[in-house]
């Protein structure tokens, strides 16, 4: 009797990745479907993500949750991109780079305070005082920065553009308008107040804005000038009460002494403080 070789089945066609019909048509269905849900990084790295952990044995659930939380990672960071970009900040500042062993006047313990952002999310103010130079609109941007980082919509704009737009907001008849815009960020920064004395129709728009904004919104203030000045910067002592009254009701006030920040960082870098430059005689 002749023996009859057993023939070995042949193995069912592939596509190309090595796939078969039926594994590629899911393949494809996973990346239109990723596509479709617009989650556009898990769709970019999930071909090679799932190659290098082939040989890993992780669980599906494993892989899933990677996936996902690239994808949530990348979603904030664009979001905080997004709303720094709409913030009107100058630059970006951050509380890494400020060294609080610079400025022994200020108190670690409150900077921390403010850093859990309780502030913002009670409705308070913050403000900093103290000569210019010492870091007080440094130390309002990293906040607001870290508002930003948090979800929280934050603003930044001076004192003297502030009143100019809310004049120009006034006189076409915007104002309420304008008002509400600033009203819908949790946080607000006004900085340099006192730099530019105030006219008294500036002062009264000044007031009605921390009125508006008075227990609803969280608002930073910087200034160069002490409180019992601030008569003179809004030109009207009744004023000056009445806004002060509504900024310091929930407040936390950083009052800052000593030289300027960045003098003061030349010399702890050992860095000659720069040459003042003298007016040339005609």
């Amino acid at each position: 009797m002749s023996e009859t070789k057993s023939e070995k089945a042949p193995p069912p066609p592939t596509t190309p990745k090595g796939k078969t019909p039926g594994g590629h048509l899911a393949y494809e269905r996973l990346h239109a479907n990723l596509g479709t849900l617009k989650l556009n990084v898990a769709e970019s790295i999930v071909d090679s993500y799932l190659e290098s952990t082939a040989s890993e044995g992780k669980s599906t659930v494993e892989v899933l949750d990677y996936l996902f939380d690239q994808e949530v990672r990348a979603r904030s960071s664009a979001a905080v991109e997004m709303r720094l970009k709409l913030s009107g900040f100058p630059v970006r500042k951050t509380m890494e780079d400020f060294d609080l062993s610079v400025q022994p006047s200020i108190d670690p313990r409150v900077i921390q305070e403010l850093r859990t952002l309780r502030f913002v999310h009670n409705a308070e103010n913050v403000i900093f005082l103290g000569p210019p130079g010492v870091g007080k609109s440094h130390l309002s941007l990293a906040l607001g920065y870290e508002a930003i980082k948090a979800g929280f919509l934050a603003y930044y704009i001076s004192a003297t553009q502030l009143v100019q737009q809310l004049k120009r907001a006034s006189e076409t008849d915007r104002l309420d308008t304008q008002l509400k815009t600033y009203g819908r960020y949790a946080l607000l920064i006004v900085d340099e107040i006192g730099y530019l004395p105030m006219d008294r129709v500036g002062a009264h728009l000044f007031f009605q804005l921390v009125n508006r904004r008075y227990e609803k919104g969280s608002t930073i203030f910087t200034s160069n000038k002490p409180y019992s000045e601030w008569g003179e910067i809004l030109g009207d002592a009744v004023i000056a009460a009445a806004t002060l009254d509504r900024i310091l009701h929930h407040s936390t006030t950083v009052n800052i002494k000593g030289e300027s920040y960045r003098l003061l960082s030349r010399k702890k870098a050992g860095l000659p403080s720069p040459t003042p430059v003298l007016p040339v005689e005609a």
